[in-house]
């Protein structure tokens, strides 16, 4: 079935951090190259730990169409549980191959298997070998598949051993050897299981990040892209001779992945051949939005006015600065990149945070308008709306505790005192209003306060600090949680 374009959406899901602006590179990457492929009419990049949150990336979808892909490399707690959970897409457990259909909202929503569980990820594993090793040859090369394993959920290492087994048939390698950082077999105890004189070890990773650029390097000893193991070292099979290991790149860095994500889409569960329509409620907030910044708009720490046929968007502090003065930028991406770090370079997973950096100015056509808003404030366009015309669903916080799992359920056991302190603390440098907690919001910024932004629930930044303060270690920088 051809996937053809035509009013849907395409929404790529990431795990993203509260704390490192480099885990969504990578989906961010993968949405820029597949929206200039124009297969999509919009892709849209949803977070658990960033902004747009799984709770709202629905709403900022424009078309009653949509298609959702985890970006991860396996299956497991996160694809099987998290998500969907976020979604409210009603499934919890292993996704079938055909993934998950269901109507929300008015809209219909799939849910595919991650990318990384495709069976067309053995070719981006081979071609990750051919890199860095062109003549691979049958006779004198092993492979390794470096997978990260883990014993929560025994799916995560299921993909790394399919695609070594599928290799092994193929024979274009002498050994081919399934191994991993967190779990037997260890990658560390490598050059007791390899024969072979060449040695390439391709990671089986989502993104370049600490374990393929520190973690695997420092715990293997290796010094680059080729590295020399001297003769007969310990541990080695008797005979061994000098092994030369050829490291590469993760796959999920690989372009391919892309026409990968194209294949899961078509793949989708009742995929449709025309798409769907314009969203009614996501037009009409956009329209609202739109006749607004005809005249100049402000919301948040933002400005918008119309300059000559087009748009400019620039911080309301900067407003009388000369143009000159101020970097210019001219897509979305570009404004996107600029502003994902505060003044000092911090990152910024909470986009309404009251840090947004100044010195800028995105001139921008009528068209990149959305994309460009949408960028600064995922979902306050939708949410604001909502609120000006008293549409607004609130989740109070015992609903959006009881939904935690895992790690998180602790916040379960939060005092009310304990979440108010939390939140004075992490909400009180946000522009949202904590309509959530009762909070009285009478006025947005689509009735001419630009501060007005309604906060529908809790963000998983706060739920995090409320883990962080019931596990009596907030404050203390452990941060892994994040």
């Amino acid at each position: 079935m051809a996937y053809t374009a035509g009013m849907r959406s395409l929404v790529l899901v990431g795990h993203g951090s509260h704390l490192n602006a480099e885990s969504a590179a990578a989906v961010y990457r993968y949405a820029e190259l597949l929206r200039s492929r124009r297969l999509f009419d919009e892709v849209v990049e949803g977070y658990w730990k960033e902004e747009p949150s799984l709770r709202q990336v629905l709403k900022t979808c424009t078309y009653t169409d949509v298609t959702i892909i985890p970006m991860f490399i396996s299956e497991g707690y996160f694809t099987e549980t998290v998500i969907p959970r976020e979604l409210g897409l009603g499934h919890q457990g292993v996704v079938p191959p055909e993934g998950v259909a269901r109507t929300l909202g008015g809209r219909t929503v799939r849910y595919t298997l991650p990318y990384g569980v495709h069976p067309a990820m053995t070719e981006v594993i081979l071609e990750r070998a051919r890199e860095v090793l062109p003549d691979a040859s049958g006779e004198d090369t092993a492979l390794i598949i470096i997978g990260h394993g883990t014993t929560r959920n025994e799916n995560s290492n299921k993909v790394v051993h399919q695609n070594a087994d599928l290799l092994r048939q193929r024979g274009l390698f002498s050994e081919v050897h399934a191994l991993f950082l967190d779990e037997e077999p260890k990658v560390t105890g490598w050059r007791e299981k390899v024969g072979a004189r060449r040695v390439v070890m391709v990671p089986f990773f989502a993104s370049e990040g600490w374990h393929t650029l520190e973690t695997i390097p420092e715990d293997l000893g290796l010094e680059g892209v080729v590295t020399v193991f001297p003769a007969q070292a310990e541990g080695t099979p008797e005979g061994a001779g000098e092994q030369t290991v050829y490291y590469g790149k993760p796959v999920g860095t690989h372009p391919a992945v892309a026409d990968v994500i194209v294949q899961l889409a078509e793949e989708a569960r009742g995929a449709s051949l025309t798409g769907g329509d314009r969203a009614p409620e996501h037009r009409a907030a956009w329209d609202a939005l739109l006749a607004l910044a005809g005249d100049g708009v402000r919301m948040g720490e933002i400005m918008v006015t119309p300059h000559g046929g087009l748009f400019e968007i620039r911080h309301a502090l900067d407003e009388g600065r000369s143009s000159e003065t101020l970097t210019t930028l001219v897509t979305p991406d570009g404004l996107r990149d600029h502003t994902r770090l505060t003044e000092s370079g911090e990152h910024r997973p909470v986009h309404t945070l009251r840090n947004l950096r100044r010195g800028w100015r995105a001139v921008l056509a009528a068209g990149d308008l959305q994309r460009a808003i949408h960028t600064l404030y995922p979902a306050v366009v939708e949410e604001g709306y909502a609120c000006h015309t008293h549409a607004l669903r609130s989740t109070p916080w015992p609903t959006t505790a009881r939904r935690q799992t895992g790690i998180y359920s602790k916040v379960q056991k939060a005092s009310p005192e304990q979440v108010e302190h939390v939140a004075r603390e992490v909400c009180g440098g946000c522009l949202k209003t904590r309509v959530w907690a009762g909070e009285r919001l009478s006025q947005t910024f689509f009735g001419g306060v630009p501060g007005a932004i309604p906060c529908a629930e809790a963000c998983t930044f706060l739920v995090a600090e409320i883990r962080e303060e019931v596990a009596g270690k907030r404050g203390q920088g452990s941060g892994h949680s994040h």
